[in-house]
């Protein structure tokens, strides 16, 4: 997802390579030959498929990050030092394959002119999988991704440790959730319309019921994006009728930041509302999974609606603005906004009080069962 605190900065940062730029890059960085390159879709970095000549066709992706990001060299090593750890812990994260100077990035000219942008290049291992937008959902992998979202959370709190960890303090990051009322300066992008009146609604609400909460919530470090596109899941069994996934990857790390457990949360429930065709019964099941980890005090579960609220505001909002900066890259910036705005407006019209016993409910029948 995108970096900054302006996004404005983001209109010429975004790397623009070709395939045989591309492969030249992992040939002269790290030492491998590619035998095929295809592109990936990416918020405003650069990503590659590669697939490289060596014993068993290895497979990569090539993560050029754009230059304002690079800038940040410590985040970026924190996210990648951060993948890492979670590996070694047993989770499908992917870890980087390593330089030729044995170092697990470099930062790179884009082109040969001087003063060219530069990029930080990574190489990652390529995790196999569908992602969960291209499946139908069921409770049971909802309530897994529950589950993954606290078990990470919990992990990367209490047992990671780097020097880089301090660069996850990011105060004025737009996609920290903390941070909904940013979208102030972003809201032009949407005109005068309905649309944007809801906007204003779960600002003006955030800043007067969540903001003044945050110091009661139980503090993490956060993924921060997992997002429908962002977790892999495989089927493990023959059903078709009733498919058991188990989630085999998890992508894009860049939104990582210090925020607070029910932050992960919300916003798995949001991302994988989107995708569903049922999505007010979405939550209960993702709530039960994330809470059979780590269950929500009272002040965490009393935010949670509008927490939902505002990262669908964050997400459509810096959506519709991006794309004014990027309209030959709309259809992939606006992904969310599809179903998103639809569901957003069902969520204010029904209310607080309707959407939150859904979820209660649905949670509360984990307690008293095995998992569906």
């Amino acid at each position: 997802m995108s970096s900054g605190n302006d996004c404005q900065s983001q209109r010429l940062t975004k790397p623009t390579l070709g395939e045989r730029e591309a492969a030249e890059l992992v040939d002269r960085v790290f030492g491998l030959k590619v035998s095929w390159i295809g592109s990936l879709p990416s918020y405003d970095d650069q990503n590659f498929h590669v697939r490289v000549s060596a014993a068993g066709a290895e497979e990569y992706v090539l993560k050029i990050t754009n230059s304002e990001d690079s800038r940040e060299p410590d985040l970026i090593e924190a996210q990648t030092r951060a993948m890492m750890f979670l590996s070694a812990e047993g989770f499908p994260s992917a870890t980087p394959y390593l330089t030729k100077d044995g170092h697990i990035m470099s930062l790179e000219s884009g082109d040969t002119r001087p003063g060219s942008k530069k990029y930080m290049v990574r190489l990652l291992t390529y995790l196999p999988g569908t992602p969960v937008a291209k499946i139908t959902t069921n409770a049971q992998i909802l309530y897994e991704i529950g589950r993954l979202a606290a078990s990470m959370d919990k992990v990367l709190s209490e047992k990671f440790q780097h020097p880089s960890v301090k660069s996850l303090h990011r105060g004025q990051f737009i996609w920290n959730l903390a941070n909904v009322p940013l979208l102030d300066q972003y809201i032009y992008a949407l005109g005068q319309s309905k649309q944007r009146a809801v906007v204003e609604q779960v600002i003006e609400q955030f800043k007067g019921k969540v903001i003044p909460k945050l110091s009661s919530f139980r503090a993490c470090i956060n993924h921060g994006d997992l997002n429908d596109h962002n977790i892999l899941v495989d089927s493990s069994c023959a059903s078709l009728e009733s498919p058991q996934y188990r989630v085999s990857g998890i992508l894009d790390f860049s939104d990582m930041s210090y925020g607070y457990y029910v932050f992960e949360v919300a916003i798995a429930i949001m991302y994988m509302m989107i995708e569903s065709p049922e999505p007010l019964g979405v939550g209960g099941h993702v709530l039960a999974g994330f809470e059979s980890v780590l269950p929500l005090t009272a002040e965490e579960r009393g935010a949670l609606f509008l927490l939902v609220g505002g990262r669908f505001a964050q997400s459509l909002v810096i959506a519709a603005h991006t794309a004014l900066l990027y309209p030959e890259n709309k259809e992939y910036l606006t992904i969310t906004a599809k179903t998103g705005w639809k569901h957003l407006m069902m969520m204010f019209e029904m209310g607080q009080e309707a959407v939150e016993r859904t979820w209660f409910e649905t949670a509360q029948a984990y307690t008293q069962h095995s998992p569906v």
